[in-house]
């Protein structure tokens, strides 16, 4: 989540300790009225020398990432008579418009070429926005462009000067994560005075379906990296690494509460792959969008349907995972290739699905004129269909409230 704007913190722990300080003082005190004198025939306390090796693998992955995150400060321009209009002799009126700082996130430096940088985040640290810094971990504040975003992903790519840029960040393989293992984030909780602050965890799921509402109201979801690492307001956009200081995700929502408000919840963070993230920026740096290709389908999970319902499909039972077509729209690739309503997907390729997600991810890593094998089920017997990619989002019908693709 971006950091908004954030009221003043209470120092309420600090207090809290002065209070208790000084009363333990005067309780000493008052049972040892000797200890003042007894003290000044003791010798001072010094500090001794530090002999444990602080050096271990977590401090080693931070070093390698740190200098390649940064925050990213979204500015937007609102009308206020309480701006620097002023001082350089602009006395419009308080309709003036003037950029402010409306929000902080942050952002992985993962590409230096020549005299650019490249910088990848959160669409939605960005969204907005009139102009955009990017403040380095050395402290220098630089104007950034943006070079392409994706709403569905909620990533974006910006572009910076590399004078001030010493690294890059490496990103590893997501596919071969391991749930348990190590990981850490690595940002800029509510914003850049707080910049580079590292939170350890442990990766606690993979695939988890997030859902994303857009800016024009379409709902979509994405698999997601679960991490118990903290994660707070301002981490979105930065680097979720392995014990090796490579990005394995970037960081972008945390759940709070439940739906209805009536829990807390905590270490519940999310982060995008690696892989994902990588398919995307590629597609962003060449277009500065990325157009998708489309099944033409609406579906359901096999997962969501009753007992009942699914026996209707006559599956085998070692079918446990796949979407169920609700409709195929004519005139798109699967209606052409003889997949209609009813047919139960479980692989595109060798990669074997268990969610509308899974078909989303292993759809969108092909490009528009692809031909690709779909595995599927229809009256209990297996079927595969080759399938060439001709139509793009843009063709599908939205008529149905089911998920699109």
């Amino acid at each position: 989540m971006a950091k908004g704007n954030f009221g003043k913190l209470l120092l309420t722990g600090v207090v809290g300790g002065a209070i208790a300080l000084g009363g333990n003082a005067v309780y000493q005190n008052t049972v040892n009225p000797s200890s003042t004198n007894s003290a000044s025939n003791t010798t001072s306390t010094k500090v001794s020398n530090v002999s444990v090796n602080v050096n271990s693998d977590v401090t080693d992955a931070i070093k390698k990432v740190s200098t390649s995150v940064v925050s990213v400060m979204n500015y937007q321009k609102q009308s206020s008579g309480d701006d620097f209009s002023s001082i350089f002799g602009n006395n419009s009126s308080s309709e003036s418009t003037s950029p402010q700082l409306a929000s902080e996130g942050s952002g992985v430096i993962y590409k230096k070429s020549g005299n650019e940088a490249y910088v990848v985040t959160n669409y939605h640290v960005i969204a907005g926005n009139s102009s955009l810094d990017v403040l380095l971990s050395g402290g220098q504040k630089v104007k950034a462009t943006v070079v392409g975003y994706d709403e569905f992903t909620d990533l974006a790519v910006l572009k910076i000067s590399s004078q001030y840029v010493k690294s890059v960040a490496t990103f590893a393989d997501s596919s071969k994560l391991t749930i348990g293992e190590p990981t850490i984030a690595v940002g800029s909780p509510l914003g850049s005075q707080y910049a580079n602050t590292a939170t350890q965890g442990i990766l606690s799921a993979k695939n988890r379906q997030v859902t994303l509402t857009q800016e024009n109201g379409q709902t979509t979801s994405i698999n997601a990296l679960q991490t118990d690492a903290a994660i707070n307001p301002g981490n979105s956009g930065g680097a979720l690494i392995n014990i090796d200081g490579q990005v394995i995700g970037i960081t972008q929502s945390k759940i709070t509460t439940t739906e209805d408000s009536s829990t807390s919840v905590e270490g519940l963070g999310f982060a995008i792959p690696s892989n994902d993230v990588v398919n995307i920026i590629n597609k962003l740096e060449t277009d500065g969008k990325v157009t998708r290709p489309a099944l033409g389908i609406q579906m359901v999970d096999l997962s969501n349907l009753s007992t009942s319902d699914r026996s209707q499909l006559n599956l085998p039972n070692s079918v446990t995972g796949g979407v169920v077509i609700y409709s195929a729209q004519a005139g798109m690739p699967a209606a052409a290739a003889g997949l209609k309503a009813g047919d139960v997907i479980t692989a595109i390729g060798k990669t074997s699905l268990t969610s509308s997600t899974d078909l989303q991810s292993a759809l969108y890593s092909h490009s528009i004129g692809d031909t690709i094998s779909v595995t599927y089920y229809r009256d209990g017997k297996s079927h595969t269909a080759n399938i060439k990619l001709d139509k793009t989002t843009s063709d599908l019908s939205t008529s149905s409230s089911s998920s699109p693709d």
